[in-house]
């Protein structure tokens, strides 16, 4: 994503399959924002409701909220919902731990709805999702609730599956399977009385491919291709060279998104500060299972840190310990401070995650714990993670550096990953780490594998 380095300021004064944060009693309704001074409500917009993609959580929409509120939306009237189980299950039929089916999802999407629009008093409400997520939105608009939504944006969803196969028929993103071939009969392919929008990526999407190289079965046709999200009866737009979680979260998209809901350009593009900003969330997981469960029991730490050297300046700004909710905070921070975020959860490495500033207030800083080391890790002093939730590291379309090298273990041409590690020997351990992704830079410090401690420099853009 390539954000200006002007843009960064003023904003701010492994992976599963799809992957892009609860049904009742866990669905995260505080994922609201706080209105931008900056910009009036928009008139007649409908309540939005956000929905993340396999394996994901609600603060992946963190950068859509904001800019939500910079034009004007009021926090009370978005929600982000958080699957209790956000992976999909390898057969849908068939029960699998911390999985869940397309029925699992449909019903907590649709208390998220009626939540909303009991909060708002809205009888009908907009939902935008994210890959996955917009399997649980096609699948509730069409089987009971399209009197519910006025709008439904589709971001990077594989309408046509990731795949068309006789292999595995009971997967969900099997295009010849039931769920999608029940989704996609008759002549139009959306539910009428509901306005649908898709977006998707001029060709580097990796979960749609003719080649199936990315689902394990390279020179196998697809049986899809670059046009799956596409739907008959839709607005179908193409947003050019951005990838799967891109044509979501990216600038391009919000620019999108905001304009078919609200029926106007937004006012702002970029994310306009606040002068005070106050920060919680949730921990999950727990000891890196995929699941949006809340975490009791976890401590949380915050520390301002030097952009430059990723030291601390003093002591902790923020400490908490969630209860059986699973949640932190809330932390008062200023909007130009970087930050050193310290989860220590039982089970889980203890994970030091450097961010850069946080422009405006959130309550979905979500957070799990780093993976735990594993044997690649062995004999290394120190392990530093760079992450990227909100889209992949293309190369060479983006500049993306560790330490001042481009990494070995991101892969060229469609971009397919979203977390680079590096390994430094035991003498290294303390130094400062600089990471880069086009124009955020993040310096992490480099903690000691011996006492099972994890950094990960998380981007935010």
């Amino acid at each position: 994503m390539r954000l200006s380095r002007r843009l960064i300021l003023k904003g701010a004064g492994a992976l599963p399959l799809l992957a892009g944060s609860f049904g009742l009693p866990f669905l995260d309704w505080r994922a609201r924002a706080q209105t931008s001074p900056a910009a009036s409500r928009p008139a007649e917009v409908p309540p939005v409701l956000f929905v993340h993609g396999n394996g994901d959580h609600a603060a992946l929409w963190i950068t859509t909220l904001w800019r939500m509120e910079s034009n004007g939306m009021p926090r009370e009237r978005m929600l982000a919902i958080n699957f209790t189980d956000p992976l999909a299950r390898t057969d849908d039929r068939v029960e699998q731990a911390n999985r869940s089916s397309t029925e699992d999802q449909r019903r907590e999407l649709g208390e998220a709805v009626k939540e909303l629009q009991r909060r708002t008093g809205a009888s009908r409400i907009a939902l935008v999702g994210n890959s996955r997520g917009g399997y649980s939105i096609r699948n509730y608009i069409k089987n009971g609730g399209g009197a519910d939504i006025s709008h439904a944006v589709l971001c990077g969803v594989p309408n046509h599956g990731v795949y068309d196969w006789d292999d595995g028929p009971g997967g969900e993103f099997n295009g010849r399977g039931p769920f999608l071939r029940g989704l996609n009969e008759g002549e139009s392919e959306v539910t009428p009385g509901t306005a649908f929008l898709t977006l998707r990526s001029d060709g580097i999407d990796k979960f749609a491919q003719a080649d199936g190289r990315l689902v394990g079965k390279p020179g196998m046709p697809t049986g899809v291709t670059s046009a799956g999200p596409a739907l008959k009866g839709a607005t179908n737009l193409v947003l050019g060279a951005l990838d799967h979680r891109e044509v979501a979260f990216h600038p391009r998209a919000f620019r999108e998104i905001y304009k078919f809901i609200a029926a106007q350009e937004p006012s702002h593009i970029d994310i306009v500060p606040e002068a005070e900003v106050k920060l919680s969330g949730l921990v999950t997981g727990p000891g890196g299972v995929v699941t949006n469960r809340p975490v009791s029991g976890a401590t949380v730490e915050i520390y301002r840190v030097s952009p430059d050297t990723g030291e601390r300046i003093g002591g902790p700004i923020h400490s908490s310990q969630t209860g059986a909710d699973g949640r932190w905070g809330p932390a008062q921070v200023e909007p130009s401070w970087y930050l050193e975020i310290v989860l220590a959860s039982a089970g889980s490495p203890t994970t030091h995650l450097y961010r850069s500033p946080f422009p405006r207030s959130s309550d979905i800083v979500h957070l799990r714990a780093a993976r735990p080391l594993g044997p690649a890790d062995a004999g290394a002093g120190a392990v530093v993670l760079m992450t990227r939730p909100r889209g992949y590291f293309g190369l060479p379309r983006d500049v993306v550096l560790i330490d001042g090298k481009e990494p070995k273990d991101v892969k060229s041409g469609v971009p397919t990953d979203a977390v680079t590690t590096l390994r430094l020997p035991a003498e290294e351990v303390g130094r400062p780490v600089v990471t880069m992704f086009n124009a955020e830079r993040i310096v992490a410090r480099a903690w000691p594998a011996s006492e099972n401690r994890i950094a990960v420099a998380e981007l935010t853009y």
